[in-house]
């Protein structure tokens, strides 16, 4: 079969993986637009489901993730306080361009043809391609240039704006647990979600309400001038670290996030995969591992089918099933942080002010209160949960979190040497 893939990220990337490990006679071709090594975005995280599923499906490149990644275990709270919430957990995070770069390098090591600045400019290319192949899967992006070329109604594009202004950062402060730091600030409330993704460098994803924005002026600042503001507003956080905006030689930018939802995901012998079909909000920190998962399940239906239409048909009917009540949390989540001033000022020990007048002074909210909050978004707080995470801020009961952890990855890591032996 000759599949041309368009976009390598992670969803084009790992189905051509996939799809030579099947079948090493099928014909791959990536195309990805910018240069190897070029990304947006710093690191990504993940958890044991996936690694489990990327054993199973190719031991070599997982091996390799594993290696890349960097372990955190804990979540804190910060809500302008000295003294954070603990959450219990772990997970794991990685450069984006490492993840990129290992698998790229693992496609190319099978036979995948990979392809860099190779863009797919207008209707003539994309007739082309779609002519030579049997397949095209087009893993370009939330705003994926096949998508569009298309045309409206291939595939019944339906994308919704978030309200909320964000910016993806990088911060030389390595942080050892995914930290949640809200800061009030005269506009309004200014919170970052950041976590380690390599050695010396955490992944800091700054947000805040579209009014706080203008006010503070972060929509005429500049970029240099834009992060030295951010850092006076996090210094405590932050430890007096830098944030960093300039990743692989592309400066973040703020923008607000695109729900791409679509009615198909297939169609003629185009197909989408990842953000190109779905986006779930980044408050759910499963984007990749959805956009692998797609890789994955699209694989198993043309291995499954003797014809690439019944393939699409099936993969298309599965995924939307499966994926229907992730995006609907990952909505509920999007709204809930749209919203988190409220939560905050509600929790505010400040004295109520006058009809639309914002708390400006007072303590800090209870960052465990709020964490409780912010951990049941999804609706299911209950109060045996609500003191179960009180007992949790206990040194003892944290570290018996940290113990179990250990454990945990102990049977995870024995299971898989014996899956892929």
């Amino acid at each position: 079969m000759k599949i041309v893939c368009v976009g390598g990220g992670p969803a084009g990337l790992y189905f051509a993986i996939r799809a030579k490990l099947r079948d090493s006679h099928h014909d791959i071709t990536v195309l990805e637009r910018d240069r190897p090594g070029a990304t947006h975005g710093w690191g990504v995280v993940y958890w044991e489901p996936l690694l489990d599923v990327l054993f199973r499906s190719d031991p070599v490149s997982a091996r390799e993730l594993r290696a890349a990644s960097t372990m955190w275990q804990g979540q804190r709270v910060s809500v302008g306080g000295p003294q954070p919430a603990y959450l219990p957990g772990y997970g794991y995070s990685i450069q984006r361009a490492t993840l990129l770069d290992l698998l790229a390098r693992r496609a190319a090591e099978l036979g995948v043809d990979v392809r860099y600045h190779q863009y797919v400019a207008d209707q003539d290319d994309l007739n082309a391609i779609a002519a030579e192949a049997d397949l095209v899967v087009a893993a370009d992006g939330a705003n994926s240039q096949v998508r569009r070329l298309a045309g409206p109604d291939a595939f019944g594009t339906r994308i919704e704006v978030g309200a909320n202004q964000y910016i993806w950062l990088g911060t030389d402060r390595r942080f050892e647990n995914f930290m949640f730091a809200f800061e009030r600030t005269e506009p309004g409330w200014v919170w970052f979600h950041a976590y380690p993704s390599a050695a010396d460098i955490s992944t800091c994803i700054v947000e805040c309400a579209p009014q706080t924005w203008t006010d503070l002026g972060l929509d005429r600042l500049s970029d240099a001038d834009g992060c030295r503001l951010l850092e006076r507003i996090f210094d405590g956080p932050l430890g007096g670290h830098r944030l960093l905006s300039d990743c692989h030689g592309r400066p973040a930018r703020w923008q607000q996030f695109t729900h791409v939802a679509n009615r198909s995901w297939c169609h003629e012998n185009i197909v989408l995969l990842g953000d190109a079909a779905h986006t779930t909000h980044f408050t759910l920190g499963s984007g990749t591992a959805l956009a692998i998962m797609d890789a994955i399940m699209l694989d198993r239906f043309l291995h499954k089918h003797a014809d690439v239409p019944a393939a699409l048909r099936d993969f298309d009917q599965s995924g939307h099933a499966a994926l229907g009540p992730m995006q609907e949390r990952a909505r509920i989540s999007m709204s809930w942080f749209e919203g988190v001033d409220g939560q905050l000022d509600r929790l505010s020990t400040a004295t109520q002010p006058m009809d639309g007048e914002r708390p400006s002074t007072g303590e800090a909210p209870d960052p465990v209160a709020f964490a409780f909050k912010m951990a049941t978004r999804q609706g299911d707080e209950t109060s045996l949960r609500y003191q179960i995470l009180r007992a949790a801020q206990l040194p003892a009961v944290r570290a018996l979190d940290q113990h179990a952890g250990r454990g945990t990855r102990w049977l995870h890591d024995k299971r898989r040497t014996l899956v892929t032996r």
